[in-house]
């Protein structure tokens, strides 16, 4: 079931001396790194919550298995500094050049990406969508979001977005020829370059590539999205697979930053993931369903785990004398 280790990803990713000083203490705190945070949450119970989470339910309950909360809305902003991290500071690596003049954002969550989009490209017209309407009234005038279910048939134009689109639902019946569909997603896979990783982190992975197998949902690799591209009628794919590090244990400082804005999303975001596919998808009681979730958590806390995952960024161009089908 887990995912094989990813190839050709450069040099291992290696361990800060001074999370290795002392091998007793499990904590960063030891190495003089804090780990606490306080939740940012404060109108949660006003919602409907299932195992304490508030979903989305106007499209059907299961159409998105991430809670919607305000917790979960400040994890996927914090995401998206890691992104930008990972990507060192770019938006997107397509090079649809300095003037879009459209871009689609499909799932745009709280819209952040959206909104650095409709900054950056400031004469392009950016259109965010997402089930549930998280996103903020003050933006770029140049932005708009759409409750949506981009699942669905889509109500825009043919070839009306270009040159970008980030995610694929119906995209290239809407993509002008010459424009580039993007991907960007976390593969459900746990590793480590010096064997350094524990069960709590593996077996919450695992559990939800086992959930996401059974939805017909498998985890992303980088073979698979290169797959899904090519399928719908793209060309010049290129997919470029970062480690995501898990927990500040890494020399590199970039990295290092990346691995604390993973940890301190990791209590959010272990049940953000979890709960609802442990407990709908797999039937596992909502109790041990939190303990794997918790056990996972802690992981990242510990400065003896020094665990990653792939994370894939992809990207294909519809061609130029493309019709309209694919």
């Amino acid at each position: 079931m887990s995912s094989s280790k990813p190839e050709n990803l450069g040099s291992n990713l290696e361990v800060d001396p001074a999370v290795l000083e002392d091998s007793v203490a499990d904590s960063y705190d030891s190495s003089g790194f804090c780990t606490s945070t306080e939740s940012l949450t404060s109108s949660i119970n006003q919602y409907i919550f299932e195992n304490g989470r508030r979903y989305h339910s106007y499209y059907g309950a299961d159409k998105n298995l991430m809670p919607t909360n305000e917790t979960e809305q400040d994890r996927l902003d914090l995401h998206h500094e890691i992104m930008l991290l990972l990507l060192e500071g770019k938006l997107h690596l397509a090079p649809i050049g300095p003037d879009p003049q459209k871009i689609l954002d499909i799932g745009t969550g709280t819209g952040i990406w959206a909104v650095d989009c409709a900054d950056i490209y400031s004469n392009a017209e950016v259109i965010g969508t997402d089930l549930s309407p998280i996103q903020p009234s003050w933006v770029p005038q140049n932005l708009k979001f759409e409750v949506d279910d981009m699942t669905q048939e889509w109500s825009y134009k043919d070839v009306y977005f270009p040159p970008i689109g980030h995610s694929r639902f119906g995209s290239y019946r809407c993509l002008k020829p010459g424009g580039y569909l993007k991907i960007a997603e976390m593969e459900f896979g746990t590793f480590s370059d010096d064997d350094k990783i524990d069960n709590g982190f593996r077996t919450w992975m695992e559990y939800l590539e086992e959930a996401c197998e059974k939805l017909g949902r498998p985890t992303i690799t980088a073979e698979r999205v290169k797959q899904i591209l090519n399928d719908g009628g793209l060309e010049g794919i290129q997919v470029a697979t970062m480690k995501q590090p898990f927990g500040p244990w890494a020399k590199d400082e970039r990295m290092k930053k990346v691995g604390t804005m993973t940890m301190f999303t990791a209590d959010s975001g272990s049940t953000g993931y979890g709960l609802a596919l442990f407990t709908r998808v797999l039937d596992v009681a909502p109790e041990k369903a939190l303990a794997v979730c918790k056990a996972g958590a802690a992981d990242t806390k510990n400065k003896n785990y020094h665990m990653w995952t792939p994370f894939h960024v992809a990207y294909g161009r519809k061609p130029i004398s493309a019709d309209y089908q694919v």
